[in-house]
């Protein structure tokens, strides 16, 4: 979408090829046959930082559908609810005092944290590439304790990975990026509406409007290459579709299959089989009643991490019995790995429970599990070494996806990003 619009935003001539009947990716919703509602496969989120993703929303016209998050509420097992917010002072001191409030730390863990995240923010990137984040915050002096209170519930949701299987280069950049650089960075911005209204009822008019030629669910089965230049895109239904230019936006599992061996290697790209996935897992509850006064909530020490009211409720108004609906978000959820469906409604709901006290006379009426398996690459170690450019050596063939080379972790920031570089690198050819 982001190739398309910076594209056609340049007077070019696209052709957008979708293989399902909807626009978004792995930002994507379903119909939740149970209730009849619309449903996210995930609670997908922007923060202030992420700039591309924000002009992209205000470009295509979606940013009154994000609400902005100025406050955030953390919830610590035995300790009072903890706000979070700005405090009128220049970055990186506008959050020290919301820090220092936190309830759950000891005053030798917040000074602890202070210093070891003023040596990653002062570190080169180039310095913590490949280095183990975990091996990294033990030799600055981080205890357990301190790993899992505050930099598990920094990155964890943010980088949808375990603490051990992160490159310390990508700690930074969300520390940096997100809360130390400017006084906006940390804010959440939520989607009001389900993704697919978001992307396909939105941004799909928006590209047919200024001339974009879009084919939905129709599916690429290869691209025609004649051993120096991509001629075009052969569909599945026989159609044979000629381009000047061709920008590949698959995910990284799928780029081999499609391009074949022949163009894969005149790509002279990274091997992305080397690329591990990392799973996210949503947990869709309705209640007969409200959980908890905010719209969302950060977990600290739980299996549950966020908890978040549907955008479009509270209540479903005129219904004769109003219905509350949650969604759990568990990122880089291997642990739940062979366990079912009930046992995973289960725990979350005992653990809900045990969090809000107003769940004591609410009734789970249904529940939805959603793993998505394949959720995002993970940021591992040296993962750069297998993060493509967006440009190929075939000089008309160009790659995008949250997976190529932006600097970014898997966010839909870096889904814009490099969809709009790809774009600029033909306007530019």
């Amino acid at each position: 979408m982001a190739a398309a619009v910076t594209l056609v935003s340049a007077g070019q001539s696209v052709t957008l090829i979708e293989s399902r009947k909807r626009l978004g990716g792995r930002a994507s919703s379903f119909v939740d046959q149970e209730s009849g509602e619309t449903v996210d496969n995930c609670q997908h989120v922007a923060m202030g930082c992420c700039t591309a993703f924000l002009e992209f929303c205000r470009t295509t016209g979606l940013s009154d559908q994000l609400r902005r998050e100025r406050q955030l509420t953390f919830l610590a097992p035995r300790h009072r609810p903890c706000t979070f917010t700005s405090a009128p002072l220049p970055a990186p001191f506008h959050l020290a005092p919301a820090f220092a409030r936190i309830p759950y730390l000891s005053w030798s863990e917040k000074f602890a944290f202070g210093r070891a995240a003023a040596a990653l923010a002062w570190s080169h990137p180039k310095t913590l590439q490949g280095r183990n984040f975990l091996t990294w915050l033990q030799d600055h002096g981080q205890t357990e304790r301190l790993i899992r209170r505050v930099w598990e519930v920094l990155l964890v949701s943010a980088l949808s990975e375990s603490m051990d299987r992160i490159d310390a280069s990508y700690a930074r950049k969300v520390l940096v990026d997100g809360f130390l650089t400017n006084r906006t960075g940390w804010e959440v911005y939520v989607p009001r509406i389900p993704l697919d209204a978001l992307f396909t009822d939105r941004v799909l008019p928006w590209l047919s409007e200024r001339g974009a030629h879009i084919e939905m669910g129709t599916a690429v089965e290869r691209l025609e290459f004649d051993g120096n230049r991509v001629l075009g895109v052969q569909l599945r239904d026989g159609r044979l579709i000629n381009a000047d230019q061709v920008i590949v936006t698959v995910p990284w599992h799928r780029l081999g299959q499609l391009l074949g061996p022949e163009l894969l290697h005149s790509c002279q790209i990274p091997d992305s089989t080397q690329l591990q996935s990392a799973p996210i897992t949503s947990v869709h509850l309705w209640l007969d009643q409200p959980l908890m006064p905010q719209r969302s909530v950060v977990l600290v020490e739980r299996l549950c991490q966020w908890v978040f009211l549907h955008p479009e409720q509270p209540g479903q108004s005129g219904a004769a019995q109003q219905v509350w609906r949650y969604q759990v978000v568990i990122s880089a959820s291997r642990m739940l790995k062979g366990v079912s469906r009930e046992e995973t409604v289960a725990r979350v709901w005992h653990e809900l429970r045990d969090i809000f006290p107003e769940a004591a006379n609410a009734t789970l009426q249904h529940a939805r599990v959603v793993t998505e398996h394949r959720a995002v690459y993970s940021p591992l170690p040296g993962v750069d070494a297998y993060r493509p450019s967006q440009k190929t050596a075939v000089a008309n063939l160009f790659l995008a996806g949250d997976w190529t080379q932006t600097d970014w972790p898997a966010t839909m920031e870096s889904a814009v990003l490099s969809g709009n570089r790809a774009a600029q690198l033909i306007c530019e050819s």
